[in-house]
Order: C-alpha cells, then structure tokens, then sequence
C-alpha cells in the first residue's frame, strides 16, 4: 500500500473520530440544558425535617435544627406582637400565637424550606418557610387574616405572589387584621388606629348618662339618682334603663 493511500485511511479515521467527539460533546451540552430546564420548572424544594423545642410568636418558633436550638422566623409574613419590648402586646398577637403554638405542637412533623438567598437575618434567626404535616404555615396565618405579607427582601420571594393572592382574599373577607380599617399597612400595625375609634365612640355616647359596672355583686347599672353615681367607674354607658336591662345590668340596692 503506497504512502498517498495510508495517508489518506488516516485522515478518514480522524474525520470520523472528531465527528463523534463533536457529536457527544453536543448531546451532553443539550442534557446538561434539559437538567438545567427542569432544576427551573421544579416546584418539589428540598425540606429539612426539625424537632420543635417551643413557639415563640405567630411569626416565630424554635427548633433543634442540626444538633442546635435555633430561632426560624417565617419568611415573607409579619403577625402582631404579643410581647415586644418596645411595642408590647398589640391586636391578634395573641390569636396570632394561638395559631401558629396549635398548629406546631399538634404537628406530626415540621419542616423547614429554605430560599435561594440568605438563609439567617441580622439577628440570626434561621429565614424559612415551615410546614406542619406538609401544609406551609405562613399560607394559615395569611388566610386566617393572622399576618400579613411583609419583609420581601429579593431572592428570597419564592412564595410572594402566592402569599399576596391569599391575603387579597383575607381582606376582601375581612377577617383577622382585616377587620380594622387601616390597623395593618405597610409599615406594620397601628393599634393608635383602634384607640382612636374607641375614643370617637365614647364622645359619641357623651350624651348617654347612665353608667355600667361589672364588680364582684354583678352587672350593676348606675343612673344619675344613684348615690354612688359618681364614684363609678363607668365599664360601658347607657342611654335608658331598659338598654342596660336588656344588657343584663340591674340597678344597686337600695
């Protein structure tokens, strides 16, 4: 076999050689796109399995989290205070504690779901979405009218426009929080809203003289006749005797 005919076997066997790298090279470039493709279309997040070591707030529980006792601070929801140092006890605090204390103590299991971004907060509590026995806590407290959607900080938005859809439907209801006009806004609760409506409602009942009292003998209402008229201590007020009659109230014995 000459030399031109060897030669030119050679470079056919190359030809077919890189052909087939080329052709391999592609096939794993499109599986590593299709992986890539399907990482973005997945909606089943990894979840961490912890032990509950007790509720704090509506918003917050601790949990044994690899071998630690860790604070978790639900991502994306805010619910009222119930023992703030600055803000003290507000409005749903408690019904918001309730909820979140029943539905993790009666829970089977608890599970943490991270974002993709910072995992803890400049206070070091852990940033999660929880789930009791695979409903997400944060969905409940939202529907419940128990929190609302707050502290969105990007990239950790995976549940925003599913948490924003729940709490239209809570407000148009009116439910929980919602039940106030104006007491939850975007910089948080304003329980100065309530105060001022109770004290509109009592000018408003100024003309109404006669004066309810709930003490150890009773519901005792006192009108102007009374002779302890004016040292009481009024717990709700009365235009007519048959109003507070008809609230359960008597009148003091004479």
């Amino acid at each position: 076999m000459s030399i031109l005919i060897r030669l030119l076997l050679y470079l056919c066997v190359l030809t077919l050689i890189i052909a087939g790298c080329s052709n391999l090279t592609t096939e794993k470039e499109l599986s590593t796109q299709n992986e890539h493709i399907n990482q973005e279309n997945n909606t089943d997040y990894k979840r961490i399995e912890v032990e509950l070591v007790q509720p704090s707030d509506g918003d917050t529980i601790a949990v044994k989290y690899k071998g630690n006792c860790e604070s978790v601070r639900f991502l994306l929801v805010d619910s009222p205070e119930t023992s703030h140092p600055r803000l003290g006890e507000q409005p749903y605090g408690k019904e918001a504690k309730e909820f979140t204390r029943n539905s993790v103590e009666n829970a089977r299991k608890i599970e943490l779901e991270f974002d993709i971004g910072p995992q803890r907060d400049k206070y070091g509590r852990l940033l999660a979405y929880v789930y009791v026995d695979g409903k997400m806590i944060q969905e409940g407290l939202l529907r419940n009218g128990l929190a609302r959607v707050a502290y969105i900080y990007p990239p950790n938005t995976r549940y925003v426009d599913q948490f924003d859809a729940i709490q239209k439907k809570a407000q148009k209801q009116g439910v929980g929080i919602w039940e106030i006009e104006n007491y939850a806004q975007e910089d948080g609760f304003h329980p100065d809203v309530i105060d001022s409506k109770e004290t509109k409602n009592n000018q408003e009942n100024e003309g109404c003289l006669i004066k309810g009292n709930i003490g150890s003998s009773g519901k005792i209402y006192h009108t102007t006749d009374s002779p302890w008229y004016e040292q009481t201590k009024p717990e709700v007020m009365f235009c007519t005797e048959k109003e507070a009659v008809k609230a359960g109230f008597r009148p003091p014995k004479r």
